[in-house]
């Protein structure tokens, strides 16, 4: 509870700012710990840590020597909220949690905070499977990574099958095959699962494929020369032919690094680039002595954050969800460096060494680091630039008072309302924001198949009727619709019957639809090609108006049109591709692949075991005549 005083009055207002600052300052420890700063709406304004909370609390009491940022955080603090921890690194890992969980307006934000992917050598089976994967480490197996991006994993992939012959597919698919696949054929995979590979050869090429990717690459290139020359010795050409193709693989992936150290081998660098208040952070990383990508960040940060301090708070955030490695190397050395490393490496279990390396082949790769951040950058600023200039473009014609920082992008796809999905897209002042994009699977059981009014009639419902429960949902400026008079009525009328009114709540809804010319007989028909005559604008309160051919704002609006069909239909596409590959017996439980496969090799179709009765079921091996009714029942609703 805040405290209070007296005033004249009688009355007890409560103290906020700096004052409130002093107040709590009497009753705080001098302990380490973490503290919170939240305004008058409970919006959480600042997380920070500290050695001592009472030394470190009582510097935003003072009335001098602070910015201009710091002086705003402080006169808009009306509540704070303080933590005790045993010790230092116990409070910076907590404030990194809090920071990431909790994005305060006045801490520096990790704003693409995705994760990144890894190979898993899955060893749950009898024949390990190797795979792409994210998220939490839950299955058994080696994990190696992380890589900078998917097409990076991707490529690694399909280049380690050529090198291991090691399958890919899943254990469904695996168990379920009688013959080898495609795979196989191409010389891809080994094919254990129909056992053209004995399990103990199988298990040799998966500690292969481990020990490449833990780094000893060479050792193995070495052996497989070895043997290609044996083979070749015994006229085995077949065989020679065989472990040359895997040569080429390995020597295919150690070539295609960017950047390839010598005396790195694990390691993350970071190195930041700042210029005009905004900062790109690069971050390279080397696994096993090898490149496997970079990827560049844009914290948000005040302007008046150095690029030590924003590197500082970066790296925190950055192994709070992840695992570190053995050498952490930096363009700038954060302020907390010893602080930092000691946290890491408890979090780790083991030593992590985090450095700014001034000479040698490390020195050069965080420079080779910083050049890429330096381009990053300022590549992001003239797409911004040119992107601001667009979004004024666009606000001039449709009478904005600004331009947007939040557009909202909605658009269907079906064919015959069949799989139908909504989709929205946001773009704001630095382009897409494809982490806010949303899907939407129709689930009406009372739409018309194809009604496109209806289906976004229920996009807009079920979106909107969120944003009205979330307080602190991010509201669009502008809601573009794919379409004319009709679907902009349609989404008008939804909105006032959920109570949203768009002048209130200083929304601008359109329509964009295609444009129309009038023929030679004068009938009107619409132009399909993109641009050619224009696009026609619809907007309450104003008529239609139609956008020349080479408006700037009309490339503005066809980006975006154009950028919404693109999701849309591949949601449509996935979940089409989902249906297809749907088979009714996955819907029955206590079906598992073997029994599917039994079913499926008795009967030769879904289609016959659905129309087989009971009894017939029975005959196939592992279906009891408990299974075998339930299995009758689910295709003839009982």
């Amino acid at each position: 509870m805040n405290a209070e005083i007296e005033t004249p009055d009688g009355e007890t207002p409560p103290l906020a700012g700096a004052a409130l600052i002093a107040d709590h300052v009497k009753r705080l420890p001098a302990k380490p710990g973490v503290y919170r700063m939240f305004n008058a709406r409970g919006d959480v304004l600042y997380v920070g840590k500290a050695k001592s909370l009472k030394s470190r609390v009582s510097s935003y009491a003072k009335s001098g020597g602070h910015s201009n940022r710091i002086m705003r955080m402080i006169s808009e603090t009306a509540a704070m909220e303080f933590v005790v921890t045993a010790t230092e690194t116990e409070a910076l890992l907590l404030e990194a949690n809090l920071i990431k969980q909790l994005k305060p307006r006045y801490n520096v934000i990790l704003r693409d905070d995705k994760s990144f992917p890894h190979i898993l050598v899955a060893e749950d089976h009898e024949a390990p499977q190797i795979m792409k994967h994210r998220g939490a480490r839950k299955r058994k197996g080696a994990y190696y990574g992380p890589f900078a991006s998917a097409g990076a994993v991707n490529r690694t992939l399909n280049t380690l099958q050529k090198a291991f012959l090691l399958r890919s597919c899943s254990d469904s698919v695996y168990d379920g095959r009688t013959r080898p696949c495609l795979l196989h054929q191409i010389k891809r995979c080994s094919a254990p699962c129909v056992d053209l590979i004995n399990k103990a050869d199988y298990l040799a090429l998966v500690e292969e494929a481990k020990s490449f990717l833990s780094g000893d690459s060479a050792a193995i290139q070495r052996t497989l020369s070895g043997q290609m020359e044996s083979a070749s010795n015994a006229l085995d050409f077949e065989t020679a032919a065989v472990l040359r193709d895997r040569i080429r693989a390995l020597s295919y992936i150690q070539g295609a690094q960017d950047i390839n150290p010598g005396i790195v081998t694990d390691a993350d660098i970071f190195a930041i680039h700042s210029e005009g208040g905004q900062s790109c952070v690069q971050v390279f990383f080397f696994r096993g002595g090898q490149n496997w990508g970079n990827h560049a960040f844009f914290p948000k940060h005040d302007r008046e954050d150095g690029p030590d301090a924003v590197l500082d708070a970066f790296i925190a955030q950055f192994y709070d969800s992840r695992e570190p490695p053995k050498s952490i190397l930096v363009s700038h050395a954060p302020p907390q460096a010893a602080l930092l490393a000691e946290a890491l490496s408890i979090k780790a279990d083991r030593k992590v060494v985090l450095a700014e390396p001034q000479r040698g082949e490390k020195r050069d790769l965080v420079r080779a680091a910083a050049l890429n951040a330096r381009e990053a950058l300022s590549r992001r600023m003239a797409e911004s630039a040119s992107q601001l200039k667009s979004l004024k473009q666009l606000a001039d014609i449709l009478g904005l008072k600004a331009p947007p920082a939040r557009i909202e992008v909605y658009d269907n796809s079906h064919i015959q309302g069949a799989n139908a999905v909504g989709a929205m897209i946001v773009a704001g002042p630095e382009g897409f924001v494809k982490n806010q994009y949303r899907k939407f699977n129709i689930k009406a059981d009372n739409l018309t198949p194809g009604d496109d009014y209806a289906m976004m009639r229920e996009v807009i419902t079920r979106r909107f009727a969120r944003l009205m429960k979330d307080e602190n949902a991010e509201r669009p400026d502008l809601v573009i619709i794919d379409g004319g008079k009709g679907q902009l009525s349609v989404v008008l009328e939804a909105l006032k019957e959920i109570g949203i009114d768009p002048e209130a709540e200083e929304v601008t809804i359109i329509g964009v639809a295609k444009g129309r010319r009038e023929t030679d007989t004068g009938a009107k028909r619409i132009d399909r090609t993109m641009g050619a005559i224009g696009e026609q604008v619809v907007m309450p309160g104003r008529a239609p108006f139609t956008l020349p051919p080479r408006d700037p704002g009309l490339f503005v609006l066809q980006r975006l049109r154009d950028e919404a069909h693109r999701f849309a239909i591949g949601a449509h596409r996935a979940k089409r591709k989902k249906a297809i590959a749907a088979n009714p017996l996955d819907d029955v439980p206590g079906i598992g692949a073997k029994r599917k496969r039994a079913l499926l090799n008795h009967f030769g179709s879904a289609k016959e075991i659905a129309r087989a009765k009971p009894q017939d079921l029975q005959v196939v091996d592992g279906v009891s005549a408990a299974l075998a009714q339930k299995i009758y029942d689910h295709f003839h609703g009982g």
